[in-house]
């Protein structure tokens, strides 16, 4: 099959000299998004993806399976309760209120606000009274967040738009006259190239200026920490943490606000330099309880005495679990024996149980709907004996289930509003082992039928920032595996699924354990009768872009197929573009001698050889993205498309108006349906 020449793209001869080693870059004028070349080449490449890309095969059935809709978990504020749910036919969810006597309304539509469907809501924050609501949206992609308050009771807008808000929470003070919340400081005050950067904890009293806000917290600080903030239910404390970048810990400090003014808070240092990760939830009870992996990577709940916060006083409630990670939990005291119920992941696979809240003696079990994923566990803030979360697997649409403590029953309290007919599939998880000999884990899911494999394949994984990868509704893997094909999750090093140790085996100078659990997964398929490498494809986007690039580039025989998603692939430049420098903690940085040893030993695009047979590779980018900019995939795409010496295309498709996060339904599916048809076409599904 004689492919369609490839766009012209200049090769420069520009090399730099970094720790006295040079290293090429022959398409840096890529990087300008503004230059008429690139804009030029981009047009070529549209061209190209638009001649290749063949009828979108799954459209109409990934459209479908997308009409269960969803629905969010509810938040109680005094007398009302507020949630999101998206209807068949919406195209973004939309946040309700609920009355105490049931009347629903709908608070935030985004549609409503802007009909093209390229505004997205960011984020909600409910005050504590449940009057006022603090909401986030942002256009087109770029996740600027642009921060509003409204007056539940009538839906008017009572302030905004506040800008600058990006990754803000918002810490309400009780009454609703004010809250806390982080702003970067305006561009005119920074350097430009770090206007994304900088971030301040104020204070914002309801109706006034932002230039009268206060700043409480951040000055003198690291350019690139993120700051968290948050204001217990009485509004006695306040509790404030601070990241570097993207970093495995975190410190944290706590006031009283009885004991100093608000616009002043006496701060209190909980930790400082530690290497862990800890929040804080003020209980009813008058005692501190702390979430934290300080000396437990798979995380434990300890009790303090809010007066005396600093983690030398911790003890233990809930010790850690040798298997199984921790990851939140809720107070449920309107009862005899108040309890408390434990959220973790075994293996990816998600559980609660129930403890006593003054011993954490373990008495029992929450029953879920079956092997799943569960979602943040959420109970009424001035207490009681119910508690909400969300749920779902595979092949369950989003849930929100309702737990009584006092029955201990699990009932269903929301479910997806649409119906969908869901195929039948068969999920699996296997282990197996990686170079190193480490055991990993894989959730496959195939079609229920019988039949014999070899089938085409996709393997996907993400591996990187503790973020782990568990089951959850995909329409578009539903597709997949209806179709004929089998879909497999790999949950390599790098993510959460076995804890922190787990997460920091596969991070700076052991990133390559993540690409080699990746490999090992691969050849586990093809070893057990799974598929081939022929008919194997593999697909991942942002941390996965990179993990998937460099699957490629190391292993270009083991992979029929590549979808490359909005990823980092210039690991030597990849701090100077977008969000970049607040991953450094997690990649290493090339300025550091050993960080760029680290780098440059993995990075695709330096890694891409001539006259080498690569996969069929799609890369799939977002021009509005401001986490990780689309450059990445431009430069490689025309390193590949030079260098290749295989008959199957390289071909990247450019996407306007959208950025790395949230986007409409019609745009999902027009998205995933394009990546399903290449892989299919190229695996021979």
């Amino acid at each position: 099959m004689t492919r369609e020449p490839y766009p012209t793209a200049r090769r420069e001869s520009t090399v730099d000299i970094l720790h006295e080693t040079p290293v090429s870059d022959p398409y840096r004028w890529l990087e300008d998004p503004d230059s008429p070349e690139t804009k030029g080449w981009l047009l070529g490449q549209a061209e190209l993806f638009r001649n290749g890309r063949g009828t979108q095969r799954f459209k109409s059935r990934i459209a479908e399976l997308l009409r269960s809709g969803s629905v969010g978990t509810p938040a109680w504020r005094g007398g009302r309760h507020f949630f999101s749910r998206r209807t068949p036919d919406q195209e973004h969810a939309v946040y309700y209120v609920v009355e105490p006597d049931g009347t629903e309304r709908a608070l935030v539509d985004p549609m409503q606000i802007d009909p093209s469907g390229l505004t997205t809501l960011d984020a909600v924050q409910p005050d504590k009274e449940g009057r006022l609501l603090a909401y986030q949206i942002s256009v087109g992609g770029d996740e600027e967040s642009v921060l509003y308050v409204m007056d539940v009771a009538t839906g008017v807008r009572v302030e905004g738009p506040i800008d600058r808000c990006r990754y803000s929470p918002i810490a309400w003070l009780p009454g609703g006259e004010a809250f806390y919340y982080v702003r970067r400081l305006p561009s005119t005050e920074v350097p430009e190239n770090e206007t994304q950067f900088h971030r301040r904890v104020y204070l914002h009293r309801v109706g006034t200026s932002t230039e009268d806000d206060v700043m409480i917290f951040g000055h003198g600080l690291k350019m690139t920490n993120y700051y968290g903030v948050s204001v217990s239910r009485d509004g006695r404390w306040l509790q404030v943490s601070a990241h570097e970048g993207t970093a495995p810990r975190n410190d944290l400090w706590v006031a009283d606000l009885t004991e100093s003014p608000i616009e002043r808070p006496a701060l209190t240092v909980v930790q400082e330099g530690l290497d862990a990760q800890s929040g804080l939830v003020f209980g009813r009870d008058g005692k501190l309880y702390v979430h934290t992996d300080l000396n437990a990577p798979r995380a434990r709940v300890c009790v303090a005495d809010p007066a005396e916060p600093g983690y030398e006083t911790w003890r233990d409630l809930i010790p850690e679990d040798p298997e199984a990670v921790l990851s939140d939990f809720a107070i449920l005291d309107d009862l005899e024996r108040p309890v408390l119920l434990v959220g973790w992941t075994r293996h990816a696979i998600s559980e609660i149980t129930v403890h006593d809240l003054a011993t954490g003696e373990r008495l029992g079990e929450v029953p879920t709907p079956g092997l799943g994923t569960i979602g943040g566990i959420s109970e009424r803030p001035e207490g009681g004996h119910e508690a909400w979360f969300g749920y779902t697997d595979n092949t369950t649409p989003p849930t929100i289930q309702r737990y009584d403590a006092r029955t201990g029953e699990t009932t269903l309290w929301a479910a997806s509003p649409g119906a969908v007919e869901v195929p039948e599939v068969r999920t699996s998880q296997v282990v197996y082992r990686s170079k190193d000999g480490t055991d990993v884990r894989m959730l496959i899911i195939s079609p229920a039928d019988d039949t014999p494999g070899p089938r085409p394949t996709i393997l996907y994984g993400y591996g990187g920032f503790g973020l782990s990868m568990t089951p959850g509704y995909s329409a578009s893997i539903l597709s997949w595996v209806e179709a004929g094909g089998v879909y497999a999750i790999a949950n390599l090093r790098g993510g959460g699924e076995e804890g922190e140790d787990w997460h920091r085996a596969g991070m700076l100078g052991n990133k390559q354990n993540v690409f080699d659990d990746f490999h090992a997964a691969a050849e586990h398929l093809i070893a057990t009768g799974v598929t081939t490498a022929a008919q194997l494809g593999i697909s991942g986007g942002s941390n996965g872009g990179l993990l998937v690039g460099a699957a490629l580039t190391q292993r270009p025989e083991l992979y029929a197929a590549v979808v490359c998603s909005a990823p980092l692939l210039d690991m030597i430049r990849y701090e100077q573009f977008g969000l970049g420098a607040t991953w450094n903690v997690e990649y290493g940085s090339a300025e550091d001698p050993e960080g760029f040893g680290w780098l440059l030993g993995y990075s695709p695009y330096h890694a891409v050889k001539e006259a080498v047979s690569y996969p069929a590779t799609l890369f799939t980018v977002f021009q509005s993205d401001t986490r990780v900019h689309p450059m990445h995939a431009w430069k490689m795409c025309a390193a590949l498309q030079h260098a290749s010496a295989s008959d199957r295309p390289v071909l990247l498709r450019n996407e306007t108006e959208v950025g790395h996060g949230a986007r409409s339904v019609s745009r999902s599916v027009d998205l995933s349906a394009d990546t399903l048809t290449f892989l299919a076409r190229h695996t021979g599904l």
